[in-house]
């Protein structure tokens, strides 16, 4: 019989979740073929789910929980099999930004993680494309749900100026971003301030780094360098950060006149979407 593999259901959050979505399946009484016409999918995809083969979505998870009536079991899974397709080193540092009651970023290339569009994560991901960019851009996205849990986190945000206009996927990508952050201008959680150039130097000209508090635990300073992430609970260096982090909002422009700044740079720099052959605006 096809697809016949035995898991391990311990090797790893998705051998799990195809285990248990072989039992599942077979305690239905389904064949793959079936329960993929119940799903709106192949029966091919369904075996590639259940032999680890293939990442399930999180709309995959929700309509086998709808279809096998479990409960939400998968729901509740697939967020860890998402996370499980993180680089490693970056794996814990979205478990603690899961956790964390406040985040505070300035990001001097690219849009923040939370923020973004599945579009642009894309390219930004796939930039050189790896073999995995289907699975680490539905994980960037899982990450993503923090922000509209029953208590998300209070989230700051400051884009030096540079991310807005360093056209990322191309001006259609960077129009629907810029929309993308502008929906925040009326959330309780979550501001967006932006970092000009006429701002000259300021305290992080180093780069971007992130920092998150905790209700119980110390906080942390986090960075990136081209190979990995480094966190810090040094009481000096995130005393240091949030010495930083205070200077850099004190010099952004406001929410306000920030969502305004967007809002002109969408218009005219991307609001021609047509992008044939990259013509350049007029």
């Amino acid at each position: 019989m096809p697809n016949i593999r035995q898991l391990d259901p311990s090797a790893s959050p998705l051998d799990h979740f195809g285990s248990e979505l072989r039992h599942w399946r077979e305690a239905a009484g389904l064949s793959q073929p079936q329960l993929g016409a119940k799903l709106f999918c192949t029966g091919s995809l369904v075996g590639q789910i259940e032999t680890a083969h293939k990442v399930p979505t999180r709309d995959f998870a929700e309509r086998v929980d709808s279809v096998l009536e479990t409960g939400g079991a998968f729901g509740r899974l697939v967020g860890l099999v998402l996370r499980s397709q993180l680089p490693t080193w970056f794996q814990e540092m979205a478990r603690m930004e899961a956790q964390a009651a406040y985040l505070s970023t300035y990001q001097a290339q690219v849009v923040y993680g939370l923020l973004q569009t599945e579009a642009y994560a894309r390219a930004v991901i796939g930039t050189p494309p790896p073999d995995n960019a289907d699975e680490l851009v539905a994980a960037r996205m899982e990450r993503q749900r923090v922000l509209t849990r029953e208590d998300p986190p209070q989230v700051w945000v400051v884009l030096d100026e540079a991310v807005l206009l360093r056209k990322i996927g191309g001006r259609e990508v960077m129009w629907n971003q810029l929309a993308h952050l502008l929906s925040f201008r009326d959330s309780r959680h979550v501001s967006v301030q932006v970092l000009p150039f006429e701002a000259g130097q300021h305290t992080s000209l180093a780069g971007s780094f992130s920092l998150m508090r905790f209700e119980a635990d110390p906080d942390l300073l986090y960075t990136e360098d081209f190979a990995q992430g480094h966190a810090t609970a040094n009481s000096e260096t995130v005393r240091d950060g949030s010495f930083r982090y205070a200077h850099l909002q004190a010099t952004a422009l406001s929410a306000e006149d920030s969502a305004a700044f967007i809002s002109r740079v969408m218009e005219e720099r991307y609001g021609d979407r047509t992008e044939s052959g990259e013509r350049g605006l007029a």
